[in-house]
């Protein structure tokens, strides 16, 4: 008979992990998931676990769902490929174009489909320089990002995110990528600084960086609704309108990244809806198909899709695309999927158990001295630890406490995502949570931080 095999010690010996340290994953292994159900997860050390962050900011209506799998398996036997290149098409990609432009928001006229957030905001970029170039503005290429966001990590969106930790011995950021500060209230105000206050002055900086650089060569700026892997930062009050003063002026194109906000998070379809951001292009990925099947939608406005028009009277093709951009089963997935959030009511559901969660959050540890801060948005929620919070004082890197609390959190039953650049523990629960879910996360989450507090 053949031995069992050590599935842990196999992945170990064949497998670059993605955001993983590689030094200390050598001492501790992997954690392998099995199965899937709900907003639950079974990993093949026998842990039945919650969920609290939907896979990575994805999976909205849950795992387990036999509409997805019976999509998959139904377009797989109509045709399981074929490429979208040179005018060719299928019929799950045209429904699902037709569908998107009917929710997505601002007048968006065209969708480009890939495989996830980072070559979606990667052809993107791609796309303001191709624009500017066509208008007679080649010198407009500059791309402005923030401080602490996530973008992606593919060479151009690794340079857009904000986090060091992605540039650092890549040799990044590119050429073209400037970055202004971060809409962080809590960590960079000012003393007796309002909110709207701090926006001004945001986007005074922002002005300052553009005239810095010279207006004609900045072509876009790229911001996500509410940030995500930099911290699950909110904008503060008029931060967005004030921004967009900014951009507007300097005729800069405003990129909405929704991959996190988008399909129902924030408790709206759209992130932009809920901040009034009125974008020129957008990006979403992840819940567009749950996570189910890699796949990505970019949308762009008629303007830009006119000028696009003007490049293949000049070029020819439209010399951009991927070998799996509107792959008919990932299309029919995002349709099946979208039936799920309209016909469950998902994003209402958001809205409405996503103040629950924040409120339970709040009347769980808001008052501990080791918390700074609850904040987020619909069901996108992070939490600030800090040493004293009475004093702001945070804890020294060395203490890797979000680490610490998430590991904790796992023995427990519970899946919750450091995020150790900001020392938060973030939560963006499948939508599909109940409210007595909610409450375990809650209890769970507690428990656990109040565990590794008192050990310290």
């Amino acid at each position: 008979m053949n031995k069992p095999r050590d599935l842990k010690q196999l992945d170990a010996n064949s497998i670059l992990h993605p955001s993983t340290n590689a030094h200390e994953f050598a001492k501790s292994g992997s954690r392998i998931m099995q199965s899937g159900e709900g907003v639950y997860l079974h990993d093949t050390d026998g842990n039945k676990l919650i969920d609290a962050v939907a896979g990575l900011w994805c999976v909205n209506v849950g795992y387990g769902r036999k509409e997805l799998a019976d999509a998959m398996h139904n377009a797989a036997c109509d045709m399981g490929y074929y490429h979208t290149f040179t005018g060719m098409s299928n019929i799950p990609q045209i429904e699902l174009a037709d569908r998107l432009l009917e929710l997505a928001p601002n007048n968006m006229s065209k969708v480009f489909f890939a495989s996830g957030g980072s070559d979606g905001n990667d052809s993107l970029m791609k796309i303001v320089w191709y624009y500017h170039n066509l208008i007679g503005k080649p010198q407009k290429r500059k791309i402005i990002s923030r401080w602490q966001a996530y973008h992606g990590t593919s060479i151009a969106t690794a340079s857009l995110t904000g986090l060091p930790s992605f540039h650092k011995d890549f040799n990044l950021p590119i050429d073209g990528v400037v970055h202004t500060e971060s809409p962080d209230y809590f960590r960079h105000a000012k003393d007796n600084e309002t909110e709207l206050e701090f926006s001004k002055r945001r986007a005074s900086e922002l002005e300052a960086l553009i005239l810095e650089h010279d207006p004609e060569t900045v072509g876009a700026f790229i911001a996500e609704p509410v940030m995500g892997a930099g911290g699950v930062i909110t904008p503060p009050e008029g931060y967005f309108a004030e921004i967009q003063k900014v951009t507007k002026k300097y005729d800069i194109l405003f990129i909405a990244d929704e991959v996190v906000c988008g399909y129902g998070r924030l408790g709206k379809w759209w992130g932009s809806e809920v901040y009034g951001i009125e974008p020129d292009m957008i990006t979403t990925a992840k819940a567009l198909t749950s996570g189910y099947f890699p796949f990505s939608a970019s949308f762009i406005t008629e303007e830009i899709w006119d000028v696009v028009k003007q490049g293949s009277e000049k070029y020819g093709s439209f010399a951009h695309g991927y070998t799996y951009a509107g792959h008919p089963i990932g299309a029919a997935v995002a349709m099946a999927n979208i039936d799920i959030i309209e016909q469950e009511g998902l994003v209402e559901q958001s809205a409405l158990n996503g103040q629950y969660f924040h409120d339970q959050l709040a009347r769980a540890v808001s008052e501990k001295a080791y918390v700074g801060q609850i904040r987020g948005q619909g069901m996108l929620a992070a939490v600030q630890l800090m040493q004293d919070s009475s004093s702001k004082t945070f804890f020294p890197a060395s203490t890797k406490i979000a680490p610490q609390v998430t590991a904790e959190c796992y023995k427990n039953g519970l899946i919750a995502r450091p995020l150790p650049s900001v020392d938060s523990v973030a939560f963006s629960p499948p939508l599909i949570a109940s409210k007595q879910e909610i409450d375990q996360i809650v209890d769970i989450f507690s428990f656990s931080v109040e565990k590794i507090m008192a050990a310290l």
